[in-house]
């Protein structure tokens, strides 16, 4: 499989795996076809697993460690996710970043991983209480003691990732990134690029919308993220599937299919972009690796880019509160 260096950091393969959705986030998933998956990835070269021990409040960091059990330590890397914090009923409840809430955290993820380190650590958002410097400062300590190999932010601006820079290295900024969710290209993509930070692209399926398989009559469980979505509600969805009719054709002719030609777009977009697909079967995973198979050229990108324009997305990608959270969006 093609090879992509984080930045300063790791060398990974061109697409990495995302295991959010096996815990619960997207509706109910079947645990022995997560695991499946899981290996299923890992057989195919896959090395990037990523999760944040709030999936599922810890269920999706002890998912992986059972999937994991037994496989050579250094064939695999852990992205991890920190900070977001939630109540027993997986309520929302903010962000705690501060240095001792991160190792304590960590600590947690390690035994829940089944794991002596992990390779990337980063809060999964900016906590608006905490100055970056500290979080990075606490970051870097974790990484003299070998208990993590690098540091990685989540959703921040381009000035939050130059201050957390100068205190460590960053390794990658995780972000939303696909033809509907564009944003990066302003500012953080032109920073991260200036640093020498890679960028793990999450979303790139805009959570299914751009997966060619959405129907806009499909029901969705209260505990589904995307019930709450504005992109998949009102009449924001229908909207948004025409834009993803308007790739079909695209997608016919160079002989793939929907989803595949839409990772093909970001991977398209730089050999410093990862794309970390959310496939939680191993139907779903094999139709992801077929984009590696897919070449775009100027022409192609340019059409695509003409099918679905920048802006033209129905609703943000987050509810209110949720945009709020997000340094990223900040302007």
């Amino acid at each position: 499989m093609e090879q992509r260096r984080l930045g300063s950091g790791p060398q990974v393969a061109a697409i990495g795996l995302g295991c959010m959705g096996m815990s619960g986030m997207y509706g109910a998933s079947d645990e022995r076809e997560s695991i499946a998956t899981i290996h299923a990835a890992l057989d195919a070269g896959i090395d990037l697993l990523d999760t944040g021990d709030f999936y599922g409040m810890g269920h999706n960091e002890l998912l992986l460690g059972r999937a994991l059990a037994g496989r050579d330590r250094s064939s695999y890397l852990l992205s991890v996710k920190f900070g977001t914090q939630r109540d027993v009923r997986g309520a929302w409840l903010g962000f705690d970043a501060r240095p001792a809430a991160a190792k304590t955290a960590l600590a947690y993820s390690l035994g829940r991983l089944g794991t002596t380190y992990v390779d990337i650590y980063r809060p999964a958002r900016l906590d608006p209480n905490v100055p970056i410097e500290e979080t990075a400062g606490a970051i870097a300590e974790m990484i003299a003691a070998g208990d993590v190999r690098y540091f990685g932010l989540s959703e921040v601006s381009a000035q939050t990732l130059r201050r957390a820079h100068a205190v460590h290295p960053v390794c990658d900024v995780q972000i939303e990134y696909s033809l509907f969710s564009r944003g990066i290209e302003d500012d953080l993509l032109p920073a991260a690029r200036e640093l020498g930070v890679g960028i793990t692209a999450y979303g790139v399926l805009s959570r299914g919308l751009l997966g060619g398989h959405w129907s806009p009559s499909k029901s969705l469980e209260p505990s589904d993220f995307r019930a709450h979505s504005p992109r998949f509600t009102g009449d924001n969805v229908a909207r948004n599937l025409a834009l993803v009719d308007a790739l079909h054709a695209i997608a016919q002719e160079k002989e793939t299919t929907v989803a595949a030609l839409a990772i093909a777009w970001v991977l398209a977009q730089g050999g410093d972009i990862v794309p970390v697909v959310g496939a939680r079967t191993r139907a779903r995973l094999t139709e992801a690796l077929t984009a590696l198979a897919v070449v775009l050229g100027p022409g192609d990108r340019a059409r695509i880019e003409t099918a679905v324009p920048r802006g033209a997305v129905a609703g943000d990608r987050y509810n209110a509160a949720g945009m709020q959270s997000l340094d990223s969006e900040r302007r």
